[in-house]
């Protein structure tokens, strides 16, 4: 591209002193010509919004859920002793999808599935409007392992308002933390996951968006600017 502008710029000098034919054809050879011949390519230079950037395609969110899925089992071959919990709103599409592929590979078992939400347990429900879901755990949670599925782990508040929404619901055992994505490096509490679809490093300036076809019409992870 620089090549042709600086071509250009020459092949414009150069016709202000003479344009003899045969001037032209000793400076300029035919491979020069035929470059000049063609308007220069300047979509360099248009700079577009880089918009959305993919993090998982829906092929490798297809893969990464049936990993969870096995990650999990592979701690407890048949969830007798463990329940799983998706969060409200957004954690329960991803909690919907690894239940159903354990469901799938133990089809005589009774998974034990719930969801919780956490609306009102929040450190910023007074600071925010914010609109409450349902909850449905239709089982004690009292000395059990308890897993709570996530989509996006950010700072951590989420899991801490959580932790403290279970407390309704008896005293487990033991509580662990699966999430599609985590978000390194952001925490503003000290929680970790247990079970990691993938870890990703991102800006402030930068969220995460998982979309879903059963709401958003396609499915991928994607990372947009604020």
């Amino acid at each position: 591209i620089w090549i042709e502008i600086h071509a250009y710029s020459f092949l414009i000098s150069f016709i202000s002193y003479g344009t003899a034919e045969s001037v032209r054809s000793i400076m300029f050879p035919n491979f020069l010509m035929a470059i000049l011949s063609r308007p220069p390519d300047c979509s360099i230079f248009n700079f577009k919004s880089p918009g959305l950037k993919t993090v998982l395609n829906e092929q490798q969110l297809a893969i990464t859920i049936k990993r969870l899925a096995h990650q999990v089992l592979e701690n407890d071959l048949t969830l007798s002793d463990t329940v799983l919990i998706g969060l409200q709103p957004r954690g329960i599409f991803v909690s919907d999808q690894v239940v159903d592929e354990i469901k799938q590979m133990l089809p005589l078992e009774n998974i034990q599935y719930g969801k919780l939400d956490i609306t009102f347990y929040r450190d910023d429900v007074r600071k925010e409007l914010h609109l409450a879901n349902h909850t449905d755990i239709p089982f004690s949670i009292e000395n059990k392992n308890v897993i709570l599925i996530d989509d996006v782990l950010y700072t951590g508040r989420t899991i801490r308002a959580a932790l403290d929404a279970l407390l309704d619901f008896g005293r487990p055992a033991k509580v662990e933390l699966c999430v599609l994505i985590d978000r390194r490096f952001s925490r503003q509490l000290p929680i970790q996951p247990d079970y990691v679809g993938k870890s990703i490093d991102s800006l402030i300036s930068q969220r995460v968006k998982v979309f879903w076809k059963i709401r958003d019409g396609k499915q991928e992870v994607a990372l947009l600017e604020r």
